[in-house]
This record gives structure tokens, sequence and C-alpha cells, in this order.
């Protein structure tokens, strides 16, 4: 694997720590702000929506120039987008430089997903994939533990600070590792436009759609189920979300060799079992050791599918790759958003915790069958994506 694909891997592990480690700094970022913590909670949503709406904006706005200095134009958004974070003295002034940091985020990671393809041999670009998104299962491994770790100790502006300088050291190693391809096709709008009529192509989102939906309805409510089902620690829940990022990365590398043989297998077997693993857990979570089995497992069956979803996403637009994986990425955050929803509307309708792993079931299994549908007259075969 080129060197360049570590250079993205770096990207994607910044961005995504400042997407996700938020989340451990609320009550920080909420006692300094004189906020409440529900308000304070409205900069995850913030950001995801920056994400989905920003996403195919900067894809179109970024069509005419080339790859790298897209990647290289992204990044530098994304710094200065952190060091606002640092700086802001309100609430107002901190959701605004978190949307400004949002806006770099699905365009990044769409973009660059179709560059890291371009790095390597057709039969290894799901891998290639796979590579860059370590990136971002180490952010949840090692990033978020750390940045929460972090702020806490010196004040939550320090982590975007922090966050600001690796976005740095990822913008100089862009720069330095990534070829410039003199080969690359000019992107017409109307190209990248036309390629959303495919049909095919909706139905792929829409399968991304419904794996972050079943991923986030258990995954949002997972310390929770931890702590009042299965009966552990607080910290017990912390070293349940290292196993688990553990099992994301795991599985993201396997999902990598599967998709570079047969896609359709790849995200059939995926959805599959991660409707059994989600079912499963409504009974394995009032056992310890059978509940971190489970999570473990169900983990790894999650992040298989993301290397198949996007370069199948890409392989249905070929036409404006650099739109449609974006797009994949606004589909993911919609997943994201209505995931949380599921799994909170089953527990205000008083289903109970145990419940919240067989709406993700659910889901998983609706997943399965658009994954069904979208593959009954394709061979499943993964095609070059277009550099």
């Amino acid at each position: 694997m080129p060197v360049s694909l570590l250079a993205l891997a770096l990207s994607a592990f910044a961005i995504g720590t400042t997407e996700f480690v938020i989340m451990g700094l609320l009550p920080e970022v909420a006692g300094d702000l004189r906020v409440s913590i529900p308000s304070a909670g409205w900069l995850i949503s913030g950001y995801a929506l920056g994400v989905a709406i920003g996403a195919p904006v900067m894809a179109l706005l970024t069509a005419r120039l080339p790859r790298k200095r897209t990647l290289i134009l992204l990044m530098s958004i994304f710094i200065i987008g952190n060091i606002l974070c640092a700086l802001a003295y309100s609430y107002n002034l901190l959701m605004l430089a978190r949307i400004v940091t949002a806006l770099c985020h699905g365009a990044f990671f769409g973009i660059g997903a179709v560059v890291a393809a371009s790095l390597v041999a057709p039969n290894r670009q799901a891998s290639a994939v796979a590579l860059m998104f370590t990136g971002l299962t180490l952010a949840n491994v090692l990033g978020v533990p750390l940045g929460t770790w972090f702020g806490q100790l010196f004040g939550w502006r320090a982590t975007f600070w922090g966050v600001a300088v690796i976005g740095v050291l990822a913008f100089v190693a862009l720069i330095v590792s990534l070829p410039t391809n003199k080969d690359e096709k000019p992107v017409h709008l109307g190209s990248e436009i036309s390629a959303l009529a495919n049909g095919k192509l909706w139905l792929s989102l829409l399968m991304t759609v419904c794996f972050a939906a079943a991923m986030f309805a258990l995954f949002s409510y997972i310390a929770p189920l931890l702590l009042q089902v299965t009966g552990i620690s607080n910290r017990g829940v912390s070293w349940t979300l290292f196993l688990i990022g553990a099992g994301l990365t795991v599985g993201n590398i396997i999902g990598g060799k599967l998709a570079d043989w047969k896609v359709s297998f790849s995200l059939i077997l995926s959805f599959a079992l991660i409707a059994l693993f989600s079912l499963a857990f409504s009974w394995t979570s009032h056992g310890l050791w059978l509940a971190e089995i489970t999570l473990f497992l169900w983990a790894m069956a999650t992040f298989a599918t993301v290397p198949g979803l996007q370069i199948n996403v890409v392989r249905h637009g070929k036409e404006a790759p650099n739109l449609v994986s974006t797009l994949n990425i606004s589909a993911f955050n919609v997943g994201n958003a209505l995931g949380a929803w599921v799994g909170g509307a089953v527990i205000e309708g008083g289903y109970g915790l145990t419940a919240v792993p067989v709406a993700a079931a659910v889901l998983a299994a609706i997943g399965l069958i658009v994954c069904l549908i979208t593959f009954r007259c394709a061979n499943g075969k993964a095609q070059p994506v277009n550099a």
C-alpha cells in the first residue's frame, strides 16, 4: 500500500476525533459556556447536519479542482475550524465553528476514498479504502478517550488545539505524499448531477442509511444498556468501548479484503451478521462475558460493511465519483440521526433497553433486503474506480 494512504488515514483520524470527542467533553463545555447538557448536545447534531448538507455542496464547489488540491483545501478548513472551536468564547460561536469544521468532513472522506482507491490496483481498492477508514476507527479507539482525558485535565479548549496540531501534521503529509495525477480527467457539473439518475445508486445510498441506522440505534444507547442491564461499572463501560473500537478496526480490515473479492457477498454477509448479533445482544446483555463477546463480534460485522458500501456507491455512480462518494457520507449521517431517534423512541415507548438491540436488528434486516434487491441483477464484483 502506498505511503500516501497513511496520510489519508492520519487525516481521517483527526476528523473522526474532532467529531466524536465532544461527546466526552459535554459536561466541561456546558459548564464553561453556561448552557445545559441538552443544549450542549446540539453541538453534536449541528456537526452532523453540517456534514450531511456540506458534503455534496463542497463536492460540487470543488468539482473542477484536482483531487489533491481539494483534499489540501478541505484539511485547511478543518484546521481553521478547530482553531475557531478552541477560541470560541460563547455557545453560538462554538456552534458556528463546529459547522465550519463539519463542512470538510463528508467531502474529505468521500473524495479521499476515491483517491485511496485510485492509488492501488483494482483488486485492492476496497482494502485501500479500508486502510483510510482505519483512521476513523482508531479515532474511536484512541483519539476520543485520549482527547476526553486531555480536555478534562487541561480544559476542553486544549483538546481542540491538540486536534488542530494533528490536522497540521496531516496537511503536511498530504502535500508531501499525495501524487499529482496528471491524467486526472476534469469534472463537469452536468455529468456529476446527471449521474444521480441511476436507480441502483439510490438503492446503494439507502443501504448506507440502513447500515448507519442499525449501528447507531444500538451504539447510541450502549452505555445505559451496559450500566443498567449488564450491570458493569463506569470504568467497565470505558473498557467495553475500547473493545468495541478494536472490533470496529478488525472488521474494517476484514471487510476490505472481502469486498476486494466480492462486494455483494461482503455486504449481504455483513448485514446478516449485524442483524444476528444485534438480536443476540438483547439476550446476552444480561451476562458480562457473553455481552462482551457479542459486542466485539457485532462491532466486527458492523465496520466490515464500510469498505464495501463506499466502493459499491462509487461503482454505481462512476460517472461522478466525487459527488456520489460524498453523498454516501451524507447518507451515513442521515442514518446516524435516524438510528439514534429509533433507539430513543423504543425507550420512550416503554419497551425497555433490551428492546433497543431488537430495533437495531430490524433496521439491519431492512438493509439486508435493500442489499438483496440492489444485487439481484448484479454480479457483485468490484469495478475499478476511475481516477
